[in-house]
This record gives C-alpha cells, structure tokens and sequence, in this order.
C-alpha cells in the first residue's frame, strides 16, 4: 500500500509513539476493505508499539478505530484516509500513542474541562483540503476529553450514507445524529460552539489589552505581511482576523507565487502563520470585525469593535480583510447552500460521483472547475453571463475537447430549484432570445468572482461603487492612521503576491505615520 519512501519517513514519526495502542479494524469482503487491510498491516509493521485487531464490530466497513488497552479513545476513520487527510491518520497515530500536540496549554484545559456527550461525525473528501483541519481538530479533542468521540468518514465510499443524509458538501460535521456545522473549522472555533461561555471569556481577554501601535484587521497574506514588517520595526503589533489565511485557505494550487514553483492553499497558509510567530505579534484567531470607531482627533486611538463584543484600541489600522466567493444572488441558492450549491470544486466534486452538475462562470476559475468535475460527475453544463469564455485559451482548448462538458453562452441564471432538501435543477435565460430554459441536475458550483468584506466599514472607509476600499498609492485611506491592503481595496489584480506586497507596503506607510503623528 505504501511505496519505500513513504514508509521511511512514517516510520521515522512513529518513533515519537510512546504509549501501546491497538488498531480495530472491521472489514468486508470488498476491494476496499483489502486496500485498508494492506495500509494497516503496512503502519503496525513499521514499529512495535501499535497492534492490529481484525475483528471489528462496526457496521461501516472498511473502517477502523484506535484504542489504548483497556480504553476507547473515540478516534475513527470509516474509509482510507489517503490523500489530504494522511496526515490526519499519522497525527491521529501519533497522539493516540501519548505524542503531545502543539496545542496551547490554555486551550488543551478547555478542552479537558468540556462536560457532556459529544458524538461527532465527520464527512470528508480525500480531494478536500479543508477537510484535514476539521478531522483533526475533532480527533485532538477525542484524545483529550474521553466525553468527546470522532469518526471520520469519507463520503465517496460511503455514498449511500451520503445519500440518505443529503450530505453535498465536505466537511460536513454531525454531533449526536444532527447536523452541527459545515465548512472548515478550528479547534478553537469548534469550542465556540460547544463551549458556550468561551466567546465571553475572549471578549474580556481581548477588551483588556492596551492599545496598539498597529493593529491588523484581516489574517490573508496581505495581513501577514503587515504584522510581520510592523513587529520587524519593534513596535506594539496585533492581528485580528475571522480565519488566518483567508481565501488562500480554498485554494487548492499555487503556482505563481514567486520563487515557490508550485505549492497548495494550506501549505502556504502555515509557512505564512508560522513567519508572523516568529515575532512578537499578538495573533487573534476567529475574530470578526464589526464596526470601526476612527480616531476622534489626530494623533488618538482607532477602535475596532468584534461580534463577540470585544474592542481593540491602536494608534493606527491596517484593514486587509480580504474577499469572498460572489453569490448569483437568485431565488433557491441560500435555500440550497451545502445542499447542492457549492464553491468549492476540489472539495465537493467527489460527491456528485456519476451526477449531474453546472458550473456558473467561464473565467479561468469557472473553466478549471469544469475540466476538474468533468473527471467524476457524468455531466457538466457550464453557463457564462456573456456571449464569449473568458478564460485563457488553453483552458478553453481542453474544455471544449471534453465529452461530457455543454457550454452554454449569454445565459443569466434565474432560479435554483429543489425538492426542499436538494437541488434538483436550475433556470436560465437566454439573452438573446429572452426564452427561460430548465436544467436538471444534482450541483451547480458557483465561479463568478469575488466581492470585497467591506461591509462592516460603510459609513466610516470611504468604499468604491464595488465595495473596495479606496487606497492611495501608499495604502492610505480617507482617514488618516488607516491604512488598507490586498483583495478589499481598490488595488487591481486580486492575487496572492501582490496582497503580500501591498501588506508591507501598508505597514511601512502605518510605520511612516506613527512617526510622523506620535
């Protein structure tokens, strides 16, 4: 099942096993039972701490469990956790068998403290690269918290499962039989929602600290880039933000990045988080930002207000809160989100295995979804507002080139229809002819662009008629101290190494102003 290298360098981590544990695994007759059975046999023959144990009673098959003698440690895998989700099995191995995570004290006593019966679920895709950190946040906590137990299930093998629970999109989270959450999560954000008096408890954390000497609002690349040149100039540097990364985080390949060949959303996102801890930053995860109070005078504190109710104070701002996927804004998409309208192709396509879908879009993004999904689904209709593709022509070339793939042009996307728990198809105009036309399906994935999160600014940043933030040529906005970069302001070309670029730029302006003003 493993080839030399791989299990080299898995034997090398299982050193770090230093408690006893036993793989129970239950299997079947099936092709995929064999594929698990050889990927287990393959794990316990690399060291002599872990056993094997095919005798198995649980009903989803192949699938196993890790326990320690005498214990359910509630970590479980229903399916072969390759892929992406591989290195959710090595840390699962690894911290079943005693090897501490790198998890903050503070946190690992939150998590033990948690009282109650959580019995999660956790479906995922071997193709989704959200999906590791879900599966392994839950499976951390199960190790911790003997009240708290996971299976991680992969939704392609278990399309039946699927089926009956209408799960159309990865991860998809259930706690205790009903559905809990859906979308990539933290440990931390994971505790907000069972730990109830966290929020509250951040919130007076947070309002208490001092003011600022630059306080970054947004963790994309643009905000890591600021916060790193603020801190590198040994002034007081925070950064807040709802998900550190951002959209970079569903990204799934990056080959313009410069002088990185090729690497994935994910991967950059910890060399990135990893870079701004190497200085004296104060990171604030899962912070959504709510309203802007600006200075009262020049040479006052800013105030930036949270939804958890908190407030930050600083004597300058740096506003890189980044995008976010642009809704058809049509009758049935909210109704049917996660229920068949989906934004991520390499996360969700492997559930619509022999389906029906539509991609919304002809840009590069709406292309490459196509191409991708034309692969597992037996039909795409792709469906572009104008009368040409936008996308680059050696896209187009492959695209056309496909079987299974109909393209269809100046079609405005009207309604999403459904039964009430899925989409079963959608409505589109002609706008040649103004004639409404009918697609039955099963999917349809959204690609039409990106719109700014600025609407927690409107009233305060002056915004242009597309919500961006307007910048000067040094990342100014209207008011003075507030800086703005990346993807929500007026700079065009929305793309990874030029957020990092106008993040530094931001922050040596913000630099600039503090001496000039403090």
């Amino acid at each position: 099942m493993l080839d030399a290298n791989l299990k080299t360098q898995l034997k090398a981590y299982l050193e770090k096993v230093t408690q006893p544990f036993e793989i129970v695994a239950s299997l079947d007759d099936s092709a995929k039972s064999q594929e698990l059975l050889g990927l287990l046999q393959d794990i316990v023959g690399l060291t002599d701490k872990i056993t094997l144990k095919t005798d198995g009673s649980d009903v989803r098959r192949p699938s196993f469990a890790l326990n320690r003698p005498g214990e359910d440690t509630g970590v479980a895998f229903a399916g072969i956790p390759m892929g992406h989700e591989f290195t959710s099995l090595v840390l699962a191995l690894l911290q079943v068998g005693g090897h501490p995570s790198k998890l903050d004290a503070d946190t690992i006593e939150q998590i033990k403290g948690i009282e109650g019966k959580f019995e999660f679920e956790t479906y995922f895709s071997l193709s989704c690269q959200n999906c590791p950190d879900v599966v392994q946040a839950l499976n951390l906590m199960a190790v911790l918290n003997p009240n708290i137990r996971n299976v991680s299930i992969d939704g392609a093998l278990f399309q039946d499962e699927v089926e009956r629970r209408q799960v159309m999109a990865v991860p998809s989270i259930y706690l205790n039989g009903e559905v809990f959450a859906s979308g990539r999560m933290e440990v931390k954000e994971i505790l907000a929602k069972i730990d109830t008096g966290a929020a509250n408890r951040d919130a007076e954390k947070m309002s208490a600290k001092q003011a600022f000497d630059v306080l970054v609002i947004g963790g994309g690349p643009a905000g890591a880039a600021a916060a790193i040149y603020a801190a590198r100039k040994g002034i007081r540097t925070a950064i807040a933000g709802e998900r550190f990364g951002g959209q970079v985080l569903d990204t799934m390949s990056i080959e313009n990045f410069i002088s990185v060949k090729e690497t994935e959303g994910p991967k950059l996102v910890r060399a990135l988080e990893e870079h701004v801890k190497e200085y004296e930053v104060d990171v604030m995860n899962l912070q959504r930002a709510s309203a802007l109070v600006p200075a009262a005078s020049e040479g006052g504190l800013h105030e930036v207000k949270f939804d958890n109710g908190a407030s930050l104070k600083a004597k300058t701002l740096i506003l890189s809160t980044g995008a976010r996927w642009r809704e058809m804004g049509v009758p049935g998409e909210q109704e049917y989100k996660a229920k068949g309208v989906c934004f991520c192709p390499h996360c969700d396509g492997p559930l619509f295995k022999g389906k029906r879908v539509a991609v919304i879009g002809g840009g590069n993004s709406g292309v490459e979804a196509a191409i991708d999904l034309a692969g597992i689904v037996s039909h795409v209709t792709l469906l572009e507002f104008a009368d040409t593709l936008r996308a680059d022509a050696v896209l187009q070339k492959k695209l056309y080139s496909l079987p299974n793939v109909t393209v269809i042009k100046s079609a405005q996307t009207t309604e999403v229809k459904g039964d009430g728990q899925k989409v079963t198809g959608l409505v589109y105009k002609d706008r040649t002819s103004e004639e409404l036309h009918t697609v039955e399906l099963e999917g349809i994935f959204v690609q039409i662009g990106l719109l700014p999160n600025s609407d927690w600014l409107k009233g305060t940043v002056e915004l242009s008629r597309f919500g961006e933030i307007i910048v000067d040529a040094k990342g100014a906005t209207n008011i003075p101290g507030v800086f703005a970069a990346g993807d929500v302001t007026t700079v065009p070309y929305k793309q990874i190494v030029i957020a990092v670029g106008e993040g530094a730029k931001a922050s040596l302006s913000a630099f600039d102003h503090l001496i000039r003003h403090n």
